[in-house]
């Protein structure tokens, strides 16, 4: 239990925000014109990871008796909370089509799991504009 407590207690409890500076260098780096594409790439993919699998997020996962979900928090867009049932919800929720609206629409349940979504989309496209030549200034 102390482990785990002094792993949330990294940097302050801002151990969890290191996706916040990856996006800032991230803005930089298309800024800057001596970023390069391996720059760019990098940092999209974890700006990409960070808000799937450490944003900290509501859960949202389906919860009889209510109709917002599950209001633990949790790591990600794509996890759960600290329930294993619910963290594999979550991922089923975007395999089986008939959840997948539900899914979509958790994602912009509220003001932070919206940014957080924003970024994720964002950095993927950043890194999808990374990988064709002559886009990125270098």
């Amino acid at each position: 239990m102390a482990a785990s407590r002094a792993k949330s207690k990294l940097f302050g409890g801002l151990g969890q925000w290191w996706g916040v500076l990856a996006g800032a260098l991230l803005i930089a780096a298309w800024i800057n014109a001596s970023a390069g594409p391996a720059v760019v790439l990098t940092l999209s993919a974890a700006v990409l990871l960070w808000s799937s699998f450490q944003a900290p997020v509501s859960c949202g996962a389906p919860v009889r008796g209510h109709a917002d979900g599950c209001r633990n928090n949790a790591s990600g867009v794509l996890m759960g909370c600290h329930y294993r049932q619910h963290r594999w919800q979550k991922l089923k929720m975007l395999l089986v089509r008939r959840q997948l609206r539900a899914f979509c629409s958790g994602l912009f349940s509220d003001g932070k799991a919206t940014v957080i979504t924003l970024a994720g989309v964002g950095s993927f496209i950043s890194g999808l504009a990374a990988l064709v030549p002559g886009v990125v200034v270098g």
